[in-house]
């Protein structure tokens, strides 16, 4: 008799960093239980060709899951990645998600040995919830970032528009957070008072609710708080099972071994734990005035420091992005290395070299400075960024501040604010790497057996067995 495997039909969607705690969440799943298979619908969008290739090489060596491309849909030209256009997207994706998930259900009924027990997706595919419903399939929401990020907008979708944006007052009190959220961390559509962004938020966000379950990747240990007040009546039943990290690739594509193992020569050469690594996520980048603040604060700081730049200049075009003679400098004084935009950051934070992280704050990279135990200097730049900066800073005491409000189109962060945040970084703020350490511990006693996320994932993978 052929046993009977329950199928999860995976619909992430196809940014990266969304991607990275998606597939670690699918693996963790089937070496979990054997009795689950996986089938992964990719979603094609021209504003990440290399998703598809991206998903294929962490999977390859995952025979349980299965990896379907969904025909591509293209949004409109010109139309910024806004909550609304993003929203209009998957939307527009919705009728080849059923089409296909129907030909998985016609092939399941005629072999008789799978079952599909749940859609897990992620929170910016929330409309496929309506797919599901269509065909009898629950859903279950996956938020690759933290259980704050949710609260809040579950919070904001259940008041008036109207309300929404005539806020004035500088701080807001939201529940699950210990101490009122500043306007000024606010998401960028409630920042801004964008009308269209803020209806685009609150679409995604009334669809969580119609959810079986919310999967987060995060920890009880840390967001103990938030996850308290999201286990109520309204609320789906909470899933915390991070931290997902992806140990043993990074999600470049283009990144040539010869220049990670440049990378990692130079670091092994550094004393413990003295170089601040400076990354700001796959879509963070700065204007040629605040990449040359930047520079000026590095080597009038004197800390050593890899940094991850965008379209690293050369000899012949420096003046364009980096002060008059800093690569010279550079090379002269050893203190620092320059790579492309994306370095192989898990590798680099766990080197022992490395005693520091200036941060944008997405999500993946806390969880994985966590993991290793190297505090952040903050400088959020778009999303939820300065709601996780203000958190870390603020609530967690987990964080250094630079900067908790930057973001795209702030005013310049000048050399000399640059320069002593740096060397106050570097000094080591007792308290701050106490309070890390902590948690790196917490952390990874989290997802061993007995702790706080692996038993979350059991309950969960029970949970969608028995349904």
């Amino acid at each position: 008799m052929v046993e009977m495997k329950k199928t999860l039909i995976f619909i992430p969607s196809p940014w990266i960093g969304h991607l990275n705690s998606a597939l670690e969440f699918a693996k963790l799943l089937i070496n979990t239980d054997n009795h689950l298979s996986i089938t992964l619908l990719n979603i094609k969008h021209p504003g990440t060709p290399f998703s598809g290739s991206y998903i294929r090489s962490v999977l390859a060596s995952q025979p349980q899951i299965q990896i379907i491309d969904l025909p591509e849909v293209k949004p409109p030209q010109n139309q910024p990645a806004t909550a609304s256009s993003l929203w209009n997207f998957m939307e527009g994706i919705k009728p080849h998600v059923k089409s296909t998930l129907q030909n998985i259900l016609s092939s399941y009924l005629n072999s008789h040995s799978n079952t599909v027990v749940g859609l897990v997706l992620d929170f910016l595919c929330a409309p496929m919830v309506d797919v599901g419903k269509d065909l009898g399939i629950p859903s279950y929401l996956f938020n690759p970032s933290n259980a704050g990020f949710l609260i809040l907008l579950l919070h904001l979708q259940k008041l008036q528009i109207e309300d929404l944006l005539r806020y004035s007052d500088p701080e807001m009190c939201v529940p699950g957070f210990p101490s009122p959220v500043p306007s000024s961390v606010m998401p960028g559509p409630f920042y801004t008072r964008d009308e269209e962004g803020v209806v685009g938020c609150c679409n995604f966000a009334k669809k969580f609710t119609e959810t079986k379950g919310i999967i987060i990747n995060t920890l009880s240990e840390l967001e103990r708080y938030a996850i308290d007040a999201l286990t109520d009546a309204q609320t789906p039943p909470i899933y915390a099972v991070g931290p997902l990290i992806n140990h043993k690739c990074h999600p470049n594509p283009n990144l040539e071994q010869a220049q990670h193992d440049l990378i990692m020569k130079w670091l092994d050469e550094q004393p413990d734990s003295s170089v601040v690594f400076l990354c700001f996520g796959s879509r963070g980048s700065f204007d040629p005035s605040q990449t040359r603040e930047i520079a000026l604060g590095l080597q009038h700081s004197g800390v050593r420091f890899l940094w991850a730049l965008r379209s690293p200049p050369t000899n012949d075009n420096e003046e364009k992005t980096l002060p008059e003679g800093f690569l010279e400098w550079m090379e002269l004084e050893g203190r620092g290395m320059l790579c492309g935009s994306w370095a192989p950051q898990v590798d680099v934070l766990a080197h022992r070299a490395i005693g520091g992280f200036v941060s944008h704050c997405g999500w993946n990279s806390i969880l994985e400075s966590l993991w290793f135990g190297v505090p952040i200097l903050t400088w959020p730049i778009y999303a939820e960024q300065q709601l996780n900066a203000f958190r870390m800073v603020r609530e967690w005491g987990l964080a250094v501040e630079l900067r908790v409000d930057y973001r795209e189109g702030s005013a310049l962060v000048m050399a000399e604010e640059i320069e002593k945040g740096l060397k106050h970084f570097m000094e080591r703020d007792s308290m701050v790497y106490k309070k890390v350490q902590e948690m790196k511990e917490m952390a990874r006693k989290a997802v061993l057996s007995g702790g706080s996320s692996f038993i979350s994932v059991r309950r969960l993978i029970d949970d969608m067995i028995s349904s």
